[in-house]
């Protein structure tokens, strides 16, 4: 096959990191080229230089056998590289055609918006995009947006395909359909490099993938020949542990009650009538597609927002009118969805961010004034026991990679001894090391006959997790099923309002 892409040294330094070390990979014409590593591994910052956002400091990228020296992703597009970001860049109120068509409009003066509407239903055809080009973007699912997305770099005439991150956010039958694309496009001689954190995915859908870690790429494989195992390894350095070992466990008393709560968020209705119980000893997982009620039912049960409707009882007692405070006190802990905008204060040192929950309570307070050195040991402490790095407690939150600031959330948050524990989403867009770290915790949690609320979008994580998994969608539980016996399937079902009883 005719190489596309010749990625050869490229070197790209910013103060005091070296974000790619002469980085080396090739992509050939009709090949899905994956790009694993973790989190601070560089693969952002090469796609970012590979369309023209960054300019490396040394090395070469051919296209075609022609350099590239972007200073833009202008002169990307214009060369033929197309990138759908994770986060669509779409105007919602605008329809699936004039988004495919803004910013190269055909015509000089005016719009002809059947002529688009028609070009645009033929791009569609031919790449086997089923979209309606009158539909508006608003009302389209996730997965028929990024068909959108995908639409607009081909109106573009791209000759190669990025997609970063493509399937977060997508239900299982999105999945599904998005995979059928790639492989047309593939089938077309379409390259497209395929960044993923998810093994299984990248083991059914490429056919070459490089490995980075610290910047480097580590080695290019046949995908084929080579196990998630030792992808997995070649990503972190060392043996992982794929596979989530969750013992059998009786669950005891229940901690929590959640009845027939609704919650009101101006004129709408984001909860509607949910009903479930936690026990001590179980992980409850909540699934559903992202905004359907997940958010505002956590904040209900931490107190974030009143509930219109229902009660909340913990540990016997009605919380239903309690304060954050009160809640916390109580023995309930959080990790929130936005671990930046809501679990820390990113301006603050470590020390800070260990005891944002008690930093006025003795031992860290004394007669109105911070006591640093009881704050130091217990952050030191925590610090250690969590594998935060680097361990220097006094580093600024924002200093920390992803994967780190989520463990000084998990640490405050456990360090507690929380009779319940709220995850939201507590491995979003973390490696498989750090993910491995977190589940282990979780489970130790269970194991120490806690109460845990898993709110995730990763289907693998709850179905590995959880003893019990509620679905939600439009602000409904559809559905609470056994955690061993639930389906891929039936799951997907249910996140997009599929009633499984009278369907049969």
């Amino acid at each position: 096959m005719r190489t596309c892409l010749e990625v050869r040294d490229i070197t790209k330094t910013f103060p005091g990191v070296v974000a790619n070390d002469h980085v080396n990979f090739t992509v050939r014409e009709g090949e899905i080229h994956a790009i694993l590593g973790e989190n601070g591994a560089g693969k952002s910052t090469l796609m970012k230089i590979i369309y023209g956002l960054y300019k490396p400091d040394s090395g070469s990228i051919k296209l075609y056998d022609q350099e590239l020296n972007f200073t833009s992703p202008r002169q990307a597009i214009q060369a033929g590289i197309g990138m759908v970001h994770q986060h669509f860049m779409l105007i919602p109120a605008l329809t699936v055609a004039e988004n495919v068509v803004l910013g190269g409009e055909p015509g000089k003066i005016h719009y002809r918006r059947r002529e688009n509407i028609e070009m645009v239903r033929q791009l569609a055809k031919q790449y086997h995009l089923d979209i309606d080009p009158s539909a508006k973007v608003g009302d389209l699912s996730v997965g028929l947006q990024q068909r959108v997305e995908i639409l607009k770099v081909f109106y573009r005439q791209a000759k190669l395909l990025i997609l970063d991150e493509p399937t977060a956010m997508l239900t299982p039958q999105e999945v599904e359909e998005l995979i059928l694309v790639m492989e047309r496009l593939r089938s077309q001689g379409i390259p497209i490099i395929f960044i993923s954190h998810k093994l299984d995915e990248v083991k059914r859908v490429s056919d070459q993938v490089t490995v980075m870690r610290a910047g480097k790429t580590v080695n290019t494989l046949q995908t084929k020949t080579s196990t998630a195992q030792e992808l997995a390894n070649l990503m972190v350095g060392r043996e992982v542990v794929l596979h989530v070992s969750k013992p059998p466990q009786e669950p005891g008393e229940s901690i929590l009650n959640v009845e027939d709560v609704s919650v009101v968020v101006g004129r709408n209705e984001k909860v509607k009538g949910v009903n479930f119980q936690i026990q001590r000893g179980e992980i409850f997982g909540l699934a559903g597609i992202d905004g359907n009620g997940q958010a505002e039912l956590i904040e209900a049960i931490t107190g974030l927002l009143p509930c219109k409707r229902g009660r909340i009882q913990f540990l016997g007692k009605d919380i239903t009118s309690s304060t954050v405070g009160q809640r916390t006190r109580a023995g309930i802990a959080y990790i929130p969805q936005d671990r930046q905008l809501d679990g820390l204060v990113m301006d603050f040192e470590l020390t800070e961010n260990f005891v944002l929950r008690d930093f006025y309570r003795a031992p860290y307070a004394r007669w109105g004034q911070l006591q640093k050195r009881s704050i130091a040991e217990h952050s030191s402490q925590l610090a250690e026991a969590f594998d935060v790095r680097p361990r220097g407690i006094h580093a600024l939150a924002k200093n920390l990679s992803g994967g780190n600031q989520q463990k000084v959330i998990l640490a405050r948050e456990v360090s507690r001894n929380p009779e319940l524990l709220i995850a939201a989403q507590p491995t979003r867009g973390l490696d498989v090391g750090a993910i491995q770290f977190i589940h282990n915790k979780l489970l130790e949690l269970r194991a120490s006959g806690k109460g845990i609320l898993l709110v995730s979008l990763e289907l693998d994580e709850i179905m590995s997790l959880s003893d019990r998994i509620g679905v939600i969608h439009d602000g409904r539980l559809m559905a609470i099923l056994p955690g061993g016996q639930a389906t891929r399937e039936q799951l997907g079902l249910l996140m997009t309002g599929v009633d499984l009883e009278k369907e049969g």
